[in-house]
């Protein structure tokens, strides 16, 4: 049933509520949002408000707003700027948020420096967003998070960390990705993505590692839908730091080859500071970090030269990550080369064959008593 009282416009100051509302309770009120209850409804109610940052704060200042329009005029994009009137259910579009819905773009209500520099962190959003709907972004508002993007300075961690985790998860993360390395934000939340645009040499002598590594990131998101609990960030922040370490190992030999040794080793080391400043967990940052390190050890398999104890140690060494393991290795065979591709495709099959059957054997020896039939029996008498 319907409360018979309406609550207090979203207007007033969430002190207001208090007299109308059976309970109350804060889920932020600092930043305006409450919960209340009322009768059998539950409802969260947020004031109008507007957030800003001084210069070199990282906390922002927040003010009341009394109107619907001042409201939507601080959105962060105009298809965030719609609202529907009640009771009536009017739509109240004041800056054509439906038409940018219609035409997949990204815009903001006024000049989008403004509203950057009243929440710098509404850059990355629009990275998430691109990344989330597969949208454009105005000329205009890429062009100010390039002017603007040091502002992302100023930002916690740990907010930086939350919108990079949502983009990563989303359904077309080179969109936003590429975004963040072109406007620059990517300098400064995660530097060691442009890192991997590696001036090529003269002779074209390896592939494009900032490519190859999005591509690594597409891939193994079309095979986590049937092998992991899709979206899996651990499993795509993995795919697109595998090669951080390349930049830091490549060398060109006197023979005309280009080597990257250890750079496994190295991008785990990388992994783990970069996940550490974005104030990650220690299991996330441990799961990563392995899986970085771990991404090569299938190409000393061969073709299935590995002794057993050789596969149970490819197993043991995964631990807890060896499904992700298994999408990351696959993942990472990018060449065009058809009959390598499927050579590879075959010899990790085999793989993953034999270490089911190593499993199967562990657990039928697990149960398998010591004794043979014999000296059951003459126990028994």
């Amino acid at each position: 049933p319907c409360p018979r009282s309406r609550p207090p416009s979203p207007g007033a100051a969430p002190r207001s509520h208090r007299g109308w509302a059976d309970a109350i309770w804060d889920m932020g009120r600092q930043f305006g949002t409450i919960g209340c209850r009322k009768g059998d409804w539950q409802v969260e109610i947020t004031t109008y408000r507007s957030e800003s940052y001084d210069p070199d704060s990282r906390k922002p200042d927040v003010e009341y707003g009394d109107s619907l329009g001042g409201d939507l005029g601080r959105r962060d994009f105009t298809v965030n700027a719609m609202a529907v009137a009640l009771p009536g259910r009017a739509l109240e579009d004041p800056y054509g948020g439906i038409v940018d819905l219609a035409h997949g773009l990204l815009r903001t209500p006024g000049r989008p420096e403004d509203s950057f520099s009243d929440d710098p962190l509404r850059m990355m959003r629009a990275a998430r967003f691109a990344a989330q709907l597969g949208f454009s972004v105005a000329p205009e508002v890429v062009a100010a998070m390039t002017a603007m993007a040091g502002r992302i300075e100023i930002i916690s961690a740990e907010r930086v960390r939350d919108e990079l985790v949502k983009l990563v998860c989303a359904p077309y993360p080179r969109l936003g990705l590429a975004l963040l390395v072109d406007t620059g934000l990517a300098d400064l939340v995660l530097p060691e993505l442009p890192a991997l645009k590696l001036e090529r040499d003269e002779h074209h002598r390896h592939k494009d590692v900032y490519e190859h590594t999005l591509t690594v990131l597409e891939q193994a998101i079309e095979l986590e839908a049937d092998r992991l609990e899709s979206p899996d960030f651990v499993a795509r922040f993995a795919a697109l730091l595998h090669d951080v370490g390349k930049p830091r190992t490549r060398r060109f030999l006197d023979d005309g080859t280009v080597t990257f040794h250890h750079h496994d080793v190295v991008g785990a080391k990388i992994t783990r500071k970069r996940m550490k400043a974005l104030r990650f967990s220690n299991d996330e940052i441990d799961a990563v970090s392995k899986l970085v390190e771990l991404h090569l050890r299938f190409h000393g398999y061969g073709s299935g030269e590995w002794t057993d104890s050789a596969v149970r140690r490819y197993v043991r060494d995964a631990g807890d990550q060896l499904a992700r393991l298994h999408v990351l290795t696959r993942a990472d065979s990018t060449t065009r080369n058809k009959r390598k591709a499927e050579r590879l495709q075959r010899t990790y099959d085999d793989l993953e064959e034999r270490i089911a059957r190593l499993s199967e054997q562990e657990e039928l020896d697990a149960i398998r008593p010591d004794l043979d039939g014999n000296q059951i029996m003459g126990l028994l008498g």
